[in-house]
């Protein structure tokens, strides 16, 4: 084990040595985590809704007061009251306002006569995300607007009563178990890629060659030293980042214990799958020519940014081969639900087994000439 201990120690070293290496492979991800969770995880709110009321009567003022109050309170929408409905429809399309509400001349006559009363919504769909909030909002609304006065004492409708079993996660909390294993998978690429084909291009790789030191110790060496990197970053991110996440009590001792040996297996496969694709390869522009695709192809099937169920066959049948499919359901477990290893048992299974078959089949691969 000495001999593979000395291609750790020079590989730590060299680490060690480079200070921007470590804090692009620990810190960016952190930075990732903080930009992409507020930028995608908020409530859209004071979108600017254009309304145009064309009726004036009672019932048409009881909409206006329900509008000032989403306003005051949700703050989903804020209303602008328009007395010509061509320059409301002016405004849309100019993008002034993101809806239009028109309450048209008979609403009051109708909403009194029980004959089917309609506000119109015109919305500017081309901000998907937007119109999908404000039509949600103006849904809710309506049964609230349709109920008696005075509420019967006893109903026979069916109701729902939800209930939720963990408290809410912010869309900065569910992104974090994809950040954690990106960062591993960064110092991955690093550690087990570009430096390993560096010290190729470089005549490194040729002191290893004429060494009596067997194949399986040098692909162990490289595996365990990259792996010992991957780990420090993994360690940055669970405890930084669950802090900056907002996690309830982030650094509770027993789940940092069990998110560690996530990290290690999580590390492991991902050195492990690194090596075994740049096994044989000797050009050192083709590890940062494939990071890209692999980040893309690996990171996005996982379930880190979407729920898994809505992909189509052939993302799902990448995300059952996936090792960051199986980090991210761990990490999600632990973080998320804060569940035991048992939980987790078969995410651990498959990342130890997908490690001893990528270590197996790079020691097969590796060629010990130049």
């Amino acid at each position: 084990m000495h001999r593979v201990w000395a291609i750790i120690e020079r590989d730590l070293r060299r680490f060690r040595r480079s200070p921007a290496l470590m804090l692009m492979s620990m810190f960016m991800p952190l930075v990732q985590l903080v930009v992409l969770g507020y930028a995608f995880g908020g409530k859209i709110q004071n979108l600017k809704v254009g309304v145009v009321d064309e009726d004036h009567g009672v019932p048409a003022i009881k909409l206006h007061e329900m509008f000032q109050a989403v306003a005051a309170n949700a703050k989903t929408f804020t209303p602008f009251y328009y007395s010509d409905k061509a320059v409301a429809e002016h405004d849309l399309r100019n993008g002034k306002i993101n809806g239009l509400l028109d309450i048209p001349p008979e609403f009051s006559r109708k909403v009194l006569a029980g004959a089917n009363p309609r506000i119109a919504l015109v919305e500017d769909n081309t901000d998907q995300f937007s119109s999908s909030a404000l039509e949600g909002a103006l849904t809710g609304m309506m049964p609230a607007y349709n109920s008696p006065q005075v509420q019967p004492r006893v109903t026979a409708g069916a109701t729902l009563a939800v209930v939720e079993v963990y408290p809410y996660v912010p869309y900065i909390q569910f992104l974090l178990p994809g950040v954690i294993v990106l960062a591993i998978f960064i110092s991955a690429m690093i550690g087990g890629g570009i430096i390993f084909i560096d010290d190729k291009a470089r005549g490194l790789h040729e002191g290893y060659l004429v060494t009596p030191i067997r194949k399986f110790e040098l692909i162990l060496g490289f595996t365990l030293a990259g792996a010992l990197k991957a780990i420090i970053a993994g360690v940055v991110l669970i405890s930084l980042g669950s802090v900056i996440a907002g996690i309830p009590d982030p650094l509770n001792p027993l789940r940092m214990m069990k998110m560690f040996i996530v990290v290690v297996a999580t590390a492991l496969a991902l050195i492990s799958m690194m090596f075994l694709i740049m096994v044989r390869v000797s050009d050192p522009l083709v590890p940062r020519a494939i990071f890209g695709v692999l980040n893309t192809v690996l990171y996005f099937p996982s379930g880190a940014v979407y729920p898994t169920g809505s992909f189509p066959a052939w993302m799902k049948a990448i995300a059952i081969v996936d090792p960051f499919t199986y980090s991210v359901h761990a990490f999600k477990q632990l973080v998320l639900k804060n569940t035991d290893l048992m939980a987790v048992s078969g995410d651990l299974l498959f990342l130890f087994v997908f490690t001893a078959i990528a270590m197996t089949l790079a020691t097969v691969l590796f060629r010990r000439t130049l």
